[in-house]
């Protein structure tokens, strides 16, 4: 590059240039190594590291973005011409004529409330500096291009120069009133002429991000806030992705609608973006938090199941009992092991768990409580969800079809709790089944066509369709058809059935509740688990653990896999394929609870028996009773054996099945 050149650059781009090549000389050597001279590329700056390189110039970028962001592209550019001028005797550089910085404001005094508040928090005191929002995507449209700067010339001193179109005026492009030419004697000219063919055209997509519902108060209504990508930010984010966007906040002319009045609405300019998708359940664990689960389980070697049930109680401990419930509960929440063989074939880890029960039974209560515990969580009923239902839908927005995500998709990464799940939408009932057992949604509507992640443990609750009939099928029962019941791991029938005894139990309980005594958390591990230790060991064991099966528990779930077939008929006979995919998921997560790490014995046949609580199988093991009558017992460990010898009588049949008496 000729000295010439390098003069007509001003010193703010020159410095700017100088800091890119001291610090990010190996992206500027990527990109002029790339072969696509057409490309719009991305080069990352952390704020940081500009500030402690010169912390006035940090400054000027946050105080006036609008500007220096459009110096720091300018200074890329140039920046990347001398990195290209070294590479000349290797012939291997190619010049590239778009680069935009970004920048990452991650780790900077930045992240403080002032520049990085909620999407609801922002004000007019925002407007025009770097601001960072957090949300979660709920709409994008599709990509399209808009005419960018163009060259004007003026006709008296023949000075070049770029007019950029001005956002809040739609794009329209405004000429300065006299020539800009930063000449020693002022040219003063007024009239300029486009120059042809030096239009940019840019790629663009309008999206639109919602601030997360669970860091919200109760009646808290979510706000949500347009965002604009440009260049290389468009198509990299979807409905339904967790995104740190930081930009420039501006505001643009609402669209002209007869009888309406034209506002300022506000919107964001993104300089950079950030999917977080994978810090989606992130949950602070102390390292003492982690010494305390050991100290626990160390306490209970000898009677695991006891310490097992010290952890359950902890789960909606207001109600009282319910044991299979709140195991079905727990085993939901931590899930099995994801599973890819070679083809790309998936199996999801993913348990789903549906309680269809009389009304007062509780079941909404443990919606509640289950999303609590859950720190991704969507809480919504069938038919009270979002004007995209429970999966997706097309909405058109100011003339342009968007994709708008519902409950499913923005519940991606964690829980969705569906009360009323039989008052689905049409079209739900339609996409759901993929949703639960693909884990995507593929689309195609109104020309969008893509695929979105629904990586989601679905949690429902219903109603039975009038009085609960015993004698009819379960599909009858709710209304529900066999297809989405088979997707369901567990599906509990809580029946509100006369029984005095357990009543005067209940009765006791919840008028125990309202003493004083009974409001203090109780710290010993071994008797209830508050619930932010409850919380904390849910995730920890959930992303510590991958159990693997021991041969015991292969031959116990194998063999129980094949006297349900044995003894199932027409459509039954097909869903035991899932069931036995059900069966690995519950042992796995059972494991998981236990603080191992293989999958013995006592998980596989725990999981036979939350099997066999379910109505969607045929109850070979009659052992467990009503779900609604189940309590703690004094010695789980002891009922555990009884149980164990009464499974394994039935399963005995198989050759290769142990000896009952043997060691667990």
């Amino acid at each position: 590059m000729d000295s010439a050149a390098k003069d007509e650059q001003p010193a703010h781009v020159k410095h700017l240039a100088a800091f890119l090549i001291r610090h990010h000389s190996d992206q500027l050597h990527s990109i002029a190594l790339s072969q696509d001279p057409k490309l719009h590329f991305p080069l990352y700056v952390n704020f940081a590291e500009l500030m402690d390189d010169d912390p006035p110039l940090s400054h000027l970028v946050f105080s006036q973005p609008t500007e220096y962001l459009r110096f720091f592209d300018e200074a890329a550019v140039w920046a990347h011409k001398v990195i290209l001028g070294d590479l000349n005797g290797s012939n291997k550089g190619i010049k590239k004529e778009f680069i935009h910085v970004r920048i990452n404001i991650s780790g900077s005094p930045l992240e403080c409330p002032e520049t990085f508040p909620s999407i609801g928090r922002v004000r007019v005191k925002h407007r025009g500096i770097l601001l960072t929002l957090k949300g979660t995507v709920i709409r994008s449209g599709a990509i399209k291009m808009y005419e960018g700067e163009r060259k004007y010339m003026c006709q008296k001193c023949k000075h070049e120069f770029l007019v950029y179109p001005e956002l809040e005026s739609r794009n329209s492009i405004k000429l300065p009133s006299y020539c800009p030419s930063q000449r020693s004697k002022p040219c003063e000219g007024t009239k300029f002429g486009h120059l042809e063919g030096s239009i940019t055209c840019h790629d663009y997509q309008e999206i639109k991000i919602q601030e997360s519902t669970h860091v919200l108060g109760v009646g808290a209504i979510p706000r949500s806030i347009p965002v604009i990508l440009k260049d290389d930010l468009v198509d990299i984010v979807k409905a339904g992705d967790d995104v740190i966007v930081t930009g420039i906040l501006t505001a643009k002319w609402s669209p002209d609608l007869k009888d309406v009045r034209c506002d300022l609405d506000p919107i964001l300019i993104a300089n950079y973006v950030r999917r977080t998708n994978e810090l989606k359940s992130e949950i602070d664990i102390p390292d003492d938090a982690i010494m305390k689960f050991k100290q626990f389980w160390s306490n209970f070697k000898d009677t695991p199941l006891k310490g097992r049930n010290a952890i359950l109680r902890g789960i909606c401990p207001q109600i009282f009992g319910l044991f299979t419930v709140k195991l079905a509960v727990a085993l939901t929440l931590i899930g099995g092991v994801q599973h890819n063989d070679a083809s790309g074939t998936k199996v999801r880890g993913e348990s789903h768990l549906l309680l269809v029960g009389d009304p007062g039974t509780g079941k909404s209560q443990f919606l509640k409580f289950a999303a609590k515990l859950s720190n991704r969580s969507v809480i919504t009923t069938g038919l009270g969800s979002t004007s995209a239902g429970l999966t997706v839908t097309a909405v058109k927005d100011g003339g342009e079809w968007m994709l708008e995500a519902g409950a499913l998709v923005l519940a991606d990464g964690g829980l969705c709790c569906i009360d009323e799940f039989d008052s689905m939408r049409e079209h739900d009932r339609a996409t759901i089944h993929e949703a639960m057992e693909q884990q995507t949604i593929s689309v195609a509507k109104a020309g969008l066509v893509t695929t979105l992640s629904t990586k989601t443990i679905v949690f429902g609750a219903t109603n039975p369709k009038g009085q609960y009939d015993p004698d009819q099928s379960l599909s009858v029962n709710t209304a529900l058809s066999g297809p989405l019941l088979s997707r369901f791991d567990i599906v509990l029938v809580l029946l509100d059935t006369k029984n005095p005894e357990w009543d005067g139990v209940v009765s006791s309980h919840i008028l125990s509740e309202g003493e004083p005594d009974k409001g203090k958390q109780d710290e010993d591990l071994a008797n209830i688990w508050p619930f932010p230790m409850l919380r904390r060991y849910i995730h920890f064991v959930k992303g510590y653990f991958r159990p693997v099966l021991t041969r015991e528990a292969e031959i116990v779930i194998s063999s129980y896999y094949q006297l349900q077939r044995r003894s199932a008929t027409g459509n039954a006979a097909r869903t035991t394929v899932r069931m036995l995919e059900s069966l690995i998921r519950l042992a796995q997560a059972h494991a998981r609870l236990m603080f191992r790490n293989e999958v013995t014995r006592l998980d596989a046949i725990t999981a036979i028996l939350c099997i066999e609580s379910s109505m969607t199988t045929s109850a070979i093991v009659d052992s467990v009773g009503n779900a609604l009558h189940s309590n703690f017992t004094e010695n789980p460990d002891l009922e555990y054996a009884t149980q164990e010898r009464l499974i394994l009588e039935k399963l005995r049949s198989f050759d290769d099945f142990p000896d009952a008496n043997s060691r667990r």
